[in-house]
C-alpha cells in the first residue's frame, strides 16, 4: 500500500528555525497573532511569517507540542519553526499530521530543561507519498480535525453558559452587586483539610473509596487514579458526596471540584461540606469565581499556602433557598448536555484516530 512513499529527514524539507523572543509587556490586544510555545499568546505590530507555518514547543514542560500557526504571524523563540517547507515535495497540513502521528518525545534531550533542537531534529524521518496523495489525505484528516475541535467548543460552550448563568442570577460573589447576604465559609459549611494515609502501612490503599488529590480536580474527563480501603479512609478525611474540593497549596493553588461520592482527599485539599442554608452545587458554583481570592489570600512564599482557618474567614454570598435550588437544576440539565457532548467528541477523537492510523499506514 505504501510501496510509492518515499522516506525523507525532516531537516531536508525544511529549515527549523528559532526566532527572536518578544517580551510579554510588548503584546497587543490587537494585531498579527503571535505564538509561542503552547499557541496564540496574543497580538503584535509586526510579523516574521508570511504563511501559515508548523512550530514546535522546543522547551519546557509541553516540550514536542505540534502546533500551525495562521498566515501573517509572529513566532516567538520558544517554538522551533519548520521554516522554508519544500511545497514540491510536501504538504504542510500532511507533514502536520505526520508530525503529531509520530510524536517527538524521542527527540526531546535535558532532564531539568527538556528541550528540542534544529540537531535532534535530525533525526527526524517521514515517509511521504506523492504531493496529491498528501493533500487528499489532509483534505480527509481536517475534516475529521474539525469535527473534533466543534465538539470541544461545544463543551466549552456548556461550562461558558453556566458561568453566564450563575453571574445573571447572583452576580459575581466576590463583588456581591446583588447584596445578598454574606457569611464566611466556617458559618455556611463544615471545612477540613486532608491528610494521606502512610503507605507503609498495609491495607490503606486499593480499597473502592476515591482518594482526591489536586491532580483530579477540574479533571472530569480521567477517572481517579488512587483508591483508600475502609481501614485507609480512618488513616484519611472523608467528606460526602457534593462537597467542594478546593487546592490550597502548591503550583495548582485554587483548582477546585466536587465529590462526586463519598471521597477521601489528600493535605493539598480543603473540603467544604456545605449546611443546609447553601445548596451543594450552587456552593461549588460560587466557589469558582472566588478561586482568585483562595490565590490571592496565600501566603506569598516559595510554596504558596491558604491555611485553613484564613480559608474559613472567606466570605460567600448566600441568597434565598429557592432560588440556589434553580440554579442547581440549571446545573443538572447542562451537566447532562455536557455529558452528551462529551462522549459525541470522543467518539471524534476515536474516528480520528482510527482515521490517522489507516493514513499513514496507506491505507486511506
Amino acid at each position: 500500500m505504501k510501496h510509492n512513499w518515499v522516506k525523507y529527514h525532516l531537516n531536508a524539507l525544511c529549515n527549523p528555525k528559532q526566532w527572536p523572543t518578544i517580551s510579554a509587556r510588548d503584546l497587543l490586544n490587537e494585531g498579527y497573532p503571535v505564538y509561542g510555545a503552547n499557541g496564540l499568546i496574543g497580538y503584535y505590530s509586526d510579523y516574521n511569517h508570511e504563511d501559515e507555518t508548523i512550530l514546535i514547543t522546543c522547551r519546557g514542560a509541553t516540550c514536542g507540542t505540534i502546533n500551525i500557526s495562521a498566515p501573517r504571524s509572529y513566532i516567538t523563540g520558544n517554538a522551533m519553526c519548520l521554516d522554508g517547507l519544500d511545497k514540491r515535495k510536501c504538504d504542510i497540513r500532511f507533514i502536520y499530521y505526520a508530525l503529531i502521528r509520530r510524536g517527538l518525545n524521542d527527540v526531546i534531550t535535558g532532564s531539568a530543561q527538556p528541550q528540542i533542537t534544529r540537531q535532534s531534529l535530525d533525526n527526524v524521518t517521514i515517509s511521504l507519498p506523492p504531493l496529491e496523495e498528501q493533500k487528499r489525505i489532509a483534505v480527509i484528516l481536517d475534516k475529521a480535525d474539525a469535527i473534533r475541535w466543534k465538539r470541544q467548543q461545544a463543551i466549552k460552550h456548556a461550562d461558558d453558559f453556566l458561568r453566564a448563568t450563575f453571574l445573571d442570577m447572583f452576580g459575581d460573589p466576590i463583588t456581591n452587586p446583588k447584596g445578598w447576604p454574606v457569611l464566611p465559609l466556617e458559618k455556611v459549611g463544615k471545612v477540613s483539610t486532608g491528610t494521606t494515609p502512610s503507605s507503609e502501612k498495609a491495607g490503606m490503599f486499593g480499597g473502592n473509596i476515591p482518594f482526591i488529590t489536586p491532580g483530579d480536580l477540574e479533571n472530569g474527563d480521567e477517572e481517579i487514579k488512587r483508591f483508600v480501603t475502609e481501614e485507609g479512609s480512618r488513616n484519611s478525611r472523608i467528606v460526602r458526596k457534593g462537597s467542594t474540593l478546593v487546592c490550597c497549596i502548591g503550583a495548582t493553588i485554587g483548582k477546585i471540584g466536587i465529590a462526586q461520592e463519598r471521597s477521601a482527599f489528600n493535605q493539598q485539599i480543603n473540603a467544604i461540606e456545605w449546611y443546609e442554608t447553601v445548596n451543594d452545587l450552587f456552593g461549588f458554583g460560587a466557589m469558582s469565581f472566588l478561586r482568585e481570592l483562595v490565590i490571592e489570600r496565600a501566603i506569598k512564599t516559595t510554596l504558596p499556602i491558604l491555611k485553613k482557618s484564613e480559608f474559613e474567614k472567606i466570605n460567600i454570598p448566600v441568597p434565598p433557598p429557592a432560588i440556589q435550588a434553580k440554579y442547581a437544576k440549571i446545573f443538572q440539565y447542562n451537566s447532562i448536555i455536557k455529558e452528551k457532548r462529551k462522549s459525541l467528541n470522543n467518539y471524534s477523537n476515536i474516528l480520528f484516530n482510527s482515521l490517522t492510523q489507516r493514513a499513514f499506514r496507506g491505507e486511506l
